[in-house]
């Protein structure tokens, strides 16, 4: 079956509007007992106000969401193709920030700068230690805990919450390549 670009810019708004829907519908759900919460929440008075850069990290948050369900692909780094984890970020932070990206996981480490678990927002990666290597895993952090990456090739780009006992475990931080 052959789709015409019409029908494929049709397919990606459903698409948007579904990840959208997704996201509102996951916002009401409970988070797990696991989970360990940072110590202390961020204060009021460090906290970002709204602002184009908030729809920055906002904009990256859903277009990974609408990426769910896409085919894995060990080099991936486009729909069509599938991805792989840092091929997803690249993609993501492309489309949807104009940011341009090269790299692994680990490449995707070194350019970005840490953050406190406390203070993880859409937008920022959250890394982990898959591999027995330092940064073998990334992933979009997309708010309250969750998380979106391409897994593997069974279940390809999903969403996890960073309280899964397989990533608590394997949780390297959260950095962030935005001011």
């Amino acid at each position: 079956m052959t789709l015409s670009r019409t029908d494929l810019r049709h397919r990606g708004l459903w698409v948007w509007a579904g990840a959208w829907l997704v996201a509102a519908l996951l916002a009401g759900c409970s988070t797990p007992a696991t989970y360990k919460a940072p110590a202390s929440t961020p204060p009021a008075a460090t906290s970002p106000s709204p602002s184009a850069h908030n729809d920055k990290r906002n904009n990256l948050a859903l277009y990974a969401m609408s990426l769910l369900d896409t085919r894995y692909a060990w080099g991936g780094q486009g729909p069509a193709m599938g991805f792989d984890c840092s091929g997803l970020v690249t993609h993501v932070y492309k489309e949807a920030a104009g940011m341009k990206l090269r790299g692994t996981s680990a490449d995707l480490g070194r350019l970005s700068r840490p953050v406190d678990t406390a203070y993880l927002q859409p937008g920022d990666l959250v890394f982990f230690n898959t591999l027995g290597a330092h940064h073998s895993h990334v992933g979009v952090y997309v708010g309250d805990g969750r998380f979106v990456h391409a897994s593997n090739e069974r279940t390809g780009v999903r969403i996890d919450h960073l309280s899964n006992r397989y990533y608590a475990k394997r949780f390297e931080g959260g950095q962030t390549l935005l001011d």
